[in-house]
């Protein structure tokens, strides 16, 4: 009986074999149909000729070889490289890099079946992408209205822990609202460049230049930050700009180097938002997450730090920050009315090769009322299961060197009155109970 059915198999396939390639490309993806398209929006960003990808996937013949390792990756989602939770948190986000698990089993059900080619025909047009050089925010954007530039370092080829910290006039003549800002390092010292933070310099009634709100913050992997609309984050005019740049030579050396600072703003007509009226956004807050720890070696760690605040908050991002041996990261409210706590987000596999900002899709912020705490829990692993640990036999502790530890996050918040806490509360409950009552009616 075995042989009856094997045996037409067989044939079909030695008499028509045409036939019996269409027949298994119906039963699996093939790259020109299927695998291609999900390579382009997902993979090609990074890996193209020039750009921080380790090989190009520009085309079969160089994604090929690698199938196995991009179905073993994709599959354990560490690529795209996005480090946070699918099932745990608010999910609703926006420049989300995460795979859909539709595009994963295609892609690991394309290697199953040999990693075809498939009918070239069926291979979509080369998509163009931005070159290094190039603002992330440009083609939805258009190009900056400002730009700030930081004085020229020369960065050598090898050695420790470098920082520049350069403070430069902002060429800001008149106060607006930002709609949007980047950082970014040249294309010549991406590697070297381990972040770059900047803030503004104000003068005080006595006349001396003293810190005012932070302006922007990179690290590798960030694409910049966005103001939700219907809030202001003001610059001041007539000001100054320091730079904290962090730079870990990686055998390159970069003369004149220079990180430039872009800065998007609503249109006139929209800076509606008077200096104290909410919701006012602010700079992003440094969220600590404890400080003055220690990690044994071959040991591993959890730090926790808190925040409230004596008014309700809106929180619009949030951006783990940690070094070699951070791997998780965990944002949760403690509600004062409930005493009960939410996780608002999470990333439990993170890594520092690469920092995102979770920025939360509009009426899905997290909303924190007053006198709520923010409880930001770190994980840390000092053992060589980690696979970005350099040395699992150090001491470890917090510090600013790469090889140190640091356990903060980034939050941008919107600051609320009780009138417009409750307004966006309502608008929620509203949306709730809509789609409430859409599930019941298909039923």
């Amino acid at each position: 009986m075995a042989y009856k059915k094997v045996l037409p198999a067989i044939l079909v396939s030695a008499l028509f074999p045409a036939l019996s390639s269409a027949q298994e490309a119906a039963e699996h993806p093939t790259y020109a149909k299927d695998v291609s398209r999900i390579i382009q929006d997902n993979c090609q960003i990074c890996h193209q000729p020039g750009n921080i990808g380790p090989m190009s996937f520009t085309s079969y013949e160089e994604v090929r070889p690698w199938a196995p390792l991009i179905q073993l990756r994709v599959a354990a989602r560490e690529m795209p490289p996005y480090q946070y939770d699918t099932d745990i948190g608010i999910q609703h986000l926006k420049n989300d890099w995460r795979m859909s698990q539709e595009d994963i089993d295609t892609i690991v059900a394309w290697v199953d079946a040999g990693s075809p080619l498939g009918n070239p025909e069926d291979l979509p047009p080369p998509k163009q992408f931005p070159d290094m050089d190039d603002w992330r925010f440009a083609d939805e954007l258009g190009q900056p209205d400002h730009t700030i530039k930081s004085a020229a370092w020369d960065v050598p080829a090898a050695g420790q822990d470098l920082w520049w910290k350069p403070v430069v006039d902002s060429g800001i003549t008149e106060s607006r609202c930002i709609k949007a800002v980047e950082t970014r390092p040249s294309a010549a010292a991406i590697g070297s460049t381990h972040h770059a933070n900047s803030h503004f310099k104000v003068l005080n009634e006595d006349g001396e230049w003293v810190n005012g709100d932070r302006l922007s913050e990179f690290a590798i992997g960030k694409l910049g930050e966005k103001v939700p609309e219907g809030a202001c984050r003001r610059v001041p005019a007539n000001s100054m700009v320091e730079f904290e740049v962090h730079y870990f030579p990686d055998g390159n050396a970069v003369p004149n180097d220079q990180v430039t600072v872009g800065i998007w703003y609503f249109d006139e007509e929209d800076d509606f938002v008077e200096e104290e009226s909410y919701p006012q956004n602010l700079s992003a807050y440094f969220l600590s997450g404890g400080t003055d720890y220690m990690i044994a070696p071959h040991g591993t760690l959890m730090t926790q730090g808190f925040r409230s605040w004596d008014h309700p908050v809106r929180i619009d991002s949030w951006q783990p920050h940690m070094h070699l041996r951070g791997v998780a990261m965990k944002l949760e409210m403690l509600n004062p009315e409930t005493g009960r706590i939410e996780v608002l987000s999470q990333a439990s596999n993170w890594t520092s090769a690469w920092n995102h900002s979770h920025t939360y899709e509009e009426g899905y912020q997290p909303l924190i009322p007053a006198g709520a705490t923010i409880i930001l829990t770190a994980w840390y692993d000092n053992t060589e299961n980690n696979p970005m640990n350099p040395d699992p036999n150090q001491w470890v502790g917090s510090g600013q060197r790469t090889t140190d530890e640091m356990s903060h996050a980034w939050i941008a918040v919107s600051h609320l009155d009780d009138e417009a806490f409750e307004e966006l509360l309502a608008e929620r409950k509203e949306r709730e109970n809509s789609n409430v009552a859409s599930l019941g009616g298909a039923r």
